[in-house]
């Protein structure tokens, strides 16, 4: 039976922390993705309960009224993101570890609720220019979008030192295995 372990993977926007958490899923076998909750409408090709659990303002709203999540926060103007209780609840129930794929402000949180069971990793390019590039290559925001989004990424970087490791994202294998090793390491200890 997995103990109450929980993998936090946090990065400003554009950083690779999706596609590190989709690799450890696939590799490490006693992961579960905690699916967040946000009010922001799905994207092309999520769905609901799957990428995450899509709920309108006034019903993420009364779930924070209700304080249903562990932690949450408003990322943009308008825009709610957060993890649900009932979330971990359901995947220790399968005796799974938790793996989070969060913003850094929820990483942080989610570091001080796990205190003692949780490993937070902070992923990073090694500049702005680069993050820039990895936004634009989405080909998935606005101008505006981009511009707030490095904004927000600058004030992220801040927080670094608070994730128990800082792994610099330049080569995507060199990255796999470092991060792979550090949870492997965690998840047997």
């Amino acid at each position: 039976m997995a103990s109450k372990k929980a993998v936090i993977i946090s990065a400003p926007s554009g950083s690779g922390k999706t596609t590190i958490v989709k690799f450890l899923l696939d590799q490490i076998p006693e992961l579960q993705f905690s699916i967040s909750a946000t009010s922001r409408d799905p994207r092309k090709n999520e769905s609901n309960g799957k990428d995450y659990y899509f709920l309108s303002k006034e019903d993420f709203r009364e779930r924070i009224r209700n304080d249903e999540f562990i932690e949450w926060e408003e990322v943009y103007e308008g825009i709610y993101y957060g993890t649900l209780k009932s979330e971990i609840e359901r995947i220790w129930s399968l005796n799974q570890y938790v793996i989070f794929d969060v913003d850094v402000r929820g990483g942080v949180n989610l570091k001080n609720y796990f205190t003692g069971t949780g490993l937070s990793i902070f992923l990073m390019v090694r500049n702005m220019d680069e993050l820039e590039k990895r936004l634009r290559g989405r080909m998935t925001e606005s101008e505006k979008s981009i511009r707030f989004r490095l904004a927000k990424a600058r004030n992220e970087m801040q927080y670094k030192k608070k994730f128990d490791h800082i792994v610099i994202n330049d080569d995507i294998e060199q990255t796999r295995k470092e991060i792979s090793d550090l949870v492997s390491i965690f998840l047997k200890s």
